[in-house]
């Protein structure tokens, strides 16, 4: 993996990455930002104890525009700047322009409940220069070249002592609330670990203390051994619509050895994954013969500095369908209690996405 940083106009970090050199000429550029300052801050919810965050300068930020004028869009004009300069690379990382946390941030109002400054890193990732294509559709070594950065970013991120988690993650598809078409994904960085995850990671951890094994590597084994949910599965990683799917067509996406980062991959590890990944959302878009939408999040390890060897890195894919015919959005039971009602079973919808046949080239 080739990378170049770069500094945008605006003092913004640009880093670029390739399967190949990268030329040393690319000039950095950035959108106009006529919108507020970026000042973040939290408050504490004193009933489900969590912090929640409060960036109201993000109204202001780019909404669906025509793709002649997406800001994801490469640079062809110096005088209408985009955040995409001109250049031989595939993969741009840079920090966003509109974020929820930054640690920049000073905002700390007195009120009635604890708050904090939303401090933590926001970072956009563009996974290709083509406009049209999506993370399923392109070639296999870039999907690789996409993980690789994404745990490259992760450790580099993870080192900041302000930052204990760093959750990269994709939103796809209007129906996700995407205000950009062009394919990309984004790594949020937090000065604490998310609610989800918190709750996850002491999941695996109390079951690693009673049981000296990994609670994911239970599941994985459980999954192979009961064979009708696997998506898909290769030598060194597994796909799969884990037996406990909230959501119609969940899928679980994990490397087969424990490791807590996506980073501590091997190099064949590392291809053998962005085949699953590739293979399951081919898939997605074969079932359905249309760009399938999804949120897919990325599950690691805290980077507090402490060792977890019971955290198993693995992707989580949440699409809004309950049926092939309607829209799911979560409402009543979901969001007031946070108890999901599945009106399928997981069975059923691994066993319509197995059927999916796609051809994965390995050029």
């Amino acid at each position: 993996m080739f990378k170049q940083k770069l500094k945008k106009p605006d003092g913004r970090s640009l880093y670029l990455y390739a399967n190949h050199p990268i030329q040393d000429n690319i000039e950095a550029c950035n959108p106009i930002n006529d919108g507020a300052q970026a000042n973040p801050h939290m408050r504490w919810h004193p009933l489900r104890e969590e912090w929640v965050v409060y960036a109201s300068h993000r109204q202001n930020r780019t909404f669906l525009p025509p793709k002649d004028y997406s800001p994801l869009k490469v640079i062809t004009d110096k005088n209408n700047p985009t955040e995409m300069p001109l250049g031989n690379y595939q993969v741009a990382v840079f920090e966003n322009l509109f974020p929820s946390l930054t640690m920049s941030s000073d905002a700390k109002p007195e009120m009635a409940t604890k708050t904090t400054p939303s401090r933590g890193i926001c970072e956009v990732v563009v996974f290709t220069q083509d406009p049209d294509s999506n993370l399923g559709a392109l070639p296999l070594s870039h999907v690789k070249l996409i993980l690789e950065v994404l745990g490259e970013r992760t450790k580099e991120i993870g080192s900041i002592p302000e930052i204990k988690y760093v959750m990269p993650f994709e939103n796809r598809g209007v129906e996700m609330g995407v205000t950009l078409h062009h394919p990309h994904g984004q790594i949020y960085s937090y000065p604490f670990v998310p609610p989800v995850q918190e709750k996850t990671l002491k999941a695996m951890k109390e079951f690693y203390q009673a049981n000296n094994q990994g609670l994911f590597s239970k599941i994985i084994a459980d999954e192979k051994k009961d064979k009708s949910r696997i998506i898909f599965e290769t030598e060194h990683s597994i796909a799969f619509v884990p037996i406990c799917a909230r959501y119609s067509y969940e899928t679980w996406i994990a490397p087969k050895r424990n490791v807590s980062f996506l980073y501590e991959l091997s190099d064949v590890e590392m291809k053998d994954l962005a085949l699953t990944l590739k293979t399951t959302l081919l898939k997605f878009d074969g079932l359905w013969n249309k760009t399938f939408p999804y949120l897919m999040t990325l599950f690691q390890a805290p980077t507090d500095g402490e060792k977890h060897p019971y955290a198993h890195m693995h992707f989580q894919i949440t699409p809004p369908y309950r049926t092939k015919d309607r829209l799911k959005y979560l409402a009543g039971t979901e969001l007031g209690a946070g108890i999901f009602i599945n009106d399928s079973l997981p069975e059923e919808k691994a066993q319509e996405l197995k059927v999916v046949n796609v051809e994965v080239k390995d050029e």
